[in-house]
Parts: structure tokens; C-alpha cells; sequence
């Protein structure tokens, strides 16, 4: 045993790749169970402590053999926690070198934390929410939203199960300053939690859910030093883009008043990516026709995602954007050919158009009848008020509810 150390430390010093390669492989073979778990061990710490061997050796496949047998092969512990730095420097290497996303995620997922303060592999709350954010991040880059909910998720429960949004107002540090470091770091964190719960949300096209946690999460930091307002504005763009694309209901119609409403709204025009939002979601909320150009100007800002094809032939966006038309021309005629509403919406043709109004009356989000013989659609208007005053009394209780959300995460930010 004492001569497999003995190499594995003078290949190290000598970044000969292929020696150990050799030792990890045939000679491995040969080596009981406990041997291998010490000479895993002991690679790892040696490797860790040299100052040339790493980064360089991440870019040799063998090496990268060599790093998963002893990471599969050791002890429960390891000196001053050495296979944990190791595999924040893979995660390092794979992220800003290799741009391999969900190898990086994986290899972070298998840090170890624990809750014990006495162990060498205790982590903060914090800390490891941090690892489940920059996991779930990783994943969603690939677009791996399955493993991206799951991490955002572990994130979420430690969250709550450590009350770290509460002790972000608390100032018991000897040292301010400190504390103000650890205050803006948390906060950092946590608003990437938010972030990334968002993107999950959007990404699992959770439209509506995802419109609010953008929205609430583009508020909840308008007083933090410690947050680009610019960064804020994209969150606002994100909620926007969600909001229009969120299926036609009582629902959205709030989330988009409450956009609507946000004195930012126009800033977007600024911003690239972002410069037809305002126009599309104004006329949203206002139930105006949504042109042509518009809607394409907007199309063109979508992640793949939110392009999806339905079953029904059309965009996520074409089919929220026809809805919308649909309730928008009911308030301006009585009735109207499937022809002249095609070339009026300017998006789809007759046929989709009546299949599109056929669903929305059957699930009660227009009200009319369709002429199949003469090719018309004919609206009825609503009877009475009373369901307006009871959308009303519904919208009025939502938004005090989601200005009292803002108003706890301000507290609480501050």
C-alpha cells in the first residue's frame, strides 16, 4: 500500500496523467476495500494540496476517470473536508471553462453538508442553500427542469426550515460591517432563490405562478442597496412576458392589472428584449386588439420555451394572444364571419379561429355561439353584474394580499 501512495504522490508532483491513470485502473483491481478508500483519500488530498496539478488536470479524460473511481471509493471523511473543495473545483472548471452544465450539477450535488457545527463538513443554512441555487441554475441552462424543480426545491425547504428571511433583520454581530457583508450576501442569495424558482415556474410553463414570483420578486428589493435596479426591470420584463403568456382567465386578467399598474411598466421600452412589452400588455389589460406586428415584435423576444407548438397547431403566444382578440372583438361586435375575424386578428386562419372560439366557449371564457352553416360567430353579452362585482371584490382582496406579501419581503429585505 505504502508504494501505491508512494507513486500516486510522485505522479502528482509530476502530472504524469497516464501513471495514474494505471494506478486507479489495472492496479486497482488489486487493492482490498479499505486500501482503495485510503488511496482514493489520499489522492484527493494531494492532488488538492498541489499547487500545479489542478486546474490543468481537468482537461485530461483520464484524470476525470480517476477523479470518479475515488470519489466513488471513500472514506466518510476526508481531512480538512478535501473531496468537498474538490468538487467545487470541478464545478469551477465545468461551469466557466467547459460550459458542461449538468456534469457541473451533478458533481456539486454530491458535496456534503451537514447540520452538525462539530463536523469538518458543517455548512451554514445559507451556504447550502447557495449549492441547490447554483445546482438548480446548472440545470436549467440545459434545460433539465425535472432536476432544476428538485434543487430549487431543497433549496426552498431550507429556506424555511432555518428562518433565514427572518434573521436578515436581525443586527446581533459585534462587527456592523460584518454583519452588513453577510446581510448583502444572504440577500443575494435568497434573490436568486426567488429567481430561479421563477425560471422553474416559466420554464415548466407555470405561466401565471411564474408572473406573480417575477413581479413580487421585482418589488420585494426596490430599497436594497445591494440590488441592481436594472436587474429588478428584467424580473418586471419576465413577469410581463408571463403574464401574456398565461392562458386566457379571471386570474390573469388581475396579474396583468397589477402589472399594469407598477410605475415601471414603461422603463421596459429601454431595455432589449423588452421594448414591446408595455404596448402588448397595456392592450392586454385594456382589452384592445393585439396587431399583427405586435404580436411578432414580441414573439421575437421568447426563449424556445415559450414557443412551444400546442396540439392544436398553434404558439403558446398565437393561442394567448387569439384568446385575447376574441374577448377584445366581442366588445366590438355583435357577431362576425370566421373569414373577417381571421384577417381582422391577423394571426391564424378561419378554421383555427372557430376551433379557438369553440374551446373558449366551452369553457365558459367567452360567451357566444357559433354558426356552423353561415360560418359566424355570434356573442351574447353577459347577463347582469353580479359577477363583475364579485371579480371585483376578488381582485380588490388579491391585490391586497400580494401588497402585503411586498410589504413583508421590504421588511425583511431592510
Amino acid at each position: 500500500m505504502e508504494s501505491h501512495t508512494q507513486s500516486v504522490t510522485a505522479a502528482i508532483q509530476s502530472s504524469d496523467y497516464a501513471r495514474l491513470s494505471v494506478i486507479f485502473t489495472s492496479q486497482w483491481q488489486s487493492l482490498g476495500q479499505g486500501e482503495q478508500r485510503a488511496l482514493a483519500s489520499h489522492f484527493i488530498k494531494t492532488a488538492i494540496s498541489s499547487p500545479t496539478f489542478f486546474p490543468a488536470a481537468f482537461a485530461s479524460p483520464q484524470i476525470m476517470e480517476v477523479i470518479h473511481t475515488t470519489l466513488n471509493h471513500l472514506p466518510p471523511s476526508v481531512e480538512n473536508a478535501a473531496d468537498n473543495i474538490l468538487r467545487q473545483k470541478i464545478f469551477d472548471y465545468k461551469v466557466n471553462e467547459e460550459e458542461d452544465y449538468s456534469t457541473a450539477a451533478r458533481i456539486l450535488s454530491g458535496l456534503k453538508m451537514e447540520e452538525n457545527e462539530e463536523s469538518m463538513y458543517y455548512m451554514p443554512p445559507i451556504e447550502r442553500c447557495d449549492v441547490f441555487v447554483k445546482v438548480a441554475e446548472c440545470y436549467l441552462e440545459e434545460d433539465l427542469t425535472v432536476e432544476a424543480e428538485g434543487a430549487v426545491s431543497k433549496a426552498g425547504t431550507i429556506i424555511e426550515a432555518s428562518g433565514i428571511m427572518s434573521s436578515m433583520t436581525s443586527n446581533n454581530s459585534d462587527n456592523e460591517n460584518e454583519e452588513v457583508v453577510k446581510d448583502e450576501r444572504t440577500i443575494t442569495i435568497i434573490l436568486r432563490y426567488k429567481s430561479t424558482h421563477a425560471r422553474v415556474l416559466d420554464a415548466n410553463r407555470k405561466f401565471l405562478q411564474a408572473a406573480v414570483k417575477y413581479h413580487d420578486l421585482s418589488t420585494a428589493y426596490l430599497h436594497s442597496s445591494s440590488v441592481d435596479k436594472d436587474d429588478l426591470l428584467v424580473m418586471l420584463g419576465r413577469a410581463v412576458t408571463c403574464a401574456i403568456l398565461s392562458p386566457n382567465s379571471a386570474q390573469r386578467q388581475r396579474v396583468l392589472g397589477l402589472v399594469y399598474k407598477d410605475e415601471r411598466l414603461s422603463q421596459l421600452d429601454a431595455i432589449p428584449g423588452f421594448q414591446s412589452h408595455s404596448a402588448v400588455l397595456t392592450k392586454m389589460y385594456l382589452n384592445r386588439i393585439v396587431q399583427k406586428r405586435e404580436l411578432k415584435q414580441f414573439e421575437s423576444s421568447l426563449a424556445d420555451h415559450q414557443k412551444a407548438i400546442m396540439s392544436d397547431g398553434l404558439s403558446i403566444v398565437e393561442r394567448g394572444v387569439l384568446e385575447h382578440n376574441m374577448v377584445a372583438v366581442s366588445q366590438l361586435y355583435t357577431s362576425i364571419y370566421f373569414t373577417q375575424l381571421g384577417e381582422l386578428l391577423g394571426v391564424v386562419d378561419a378554421d383555427k379561429a372557430e376551433k379557438v372560439a369553440a374551446k373558449m366557449i366551452s369553457d365558459g371564457s367567452l360567451s357566444g355561439s357559433i354558426d356552423e352553416v353561415d360560418g359566424l360567430l355570434r356573442f351574447h353579452p353577459t347577463k347582469g353584474n353580479g359577477e363583475s362585482a364579485l371579480n371585483h371584490w376578488d381582485e380588490t382582496i388579491t391585490s391586497f394580499c400580494m401588497q402585503l406579501n411586498k410589504v413583508t419581503d421590504a421588511i425583511r429585505a431592510t
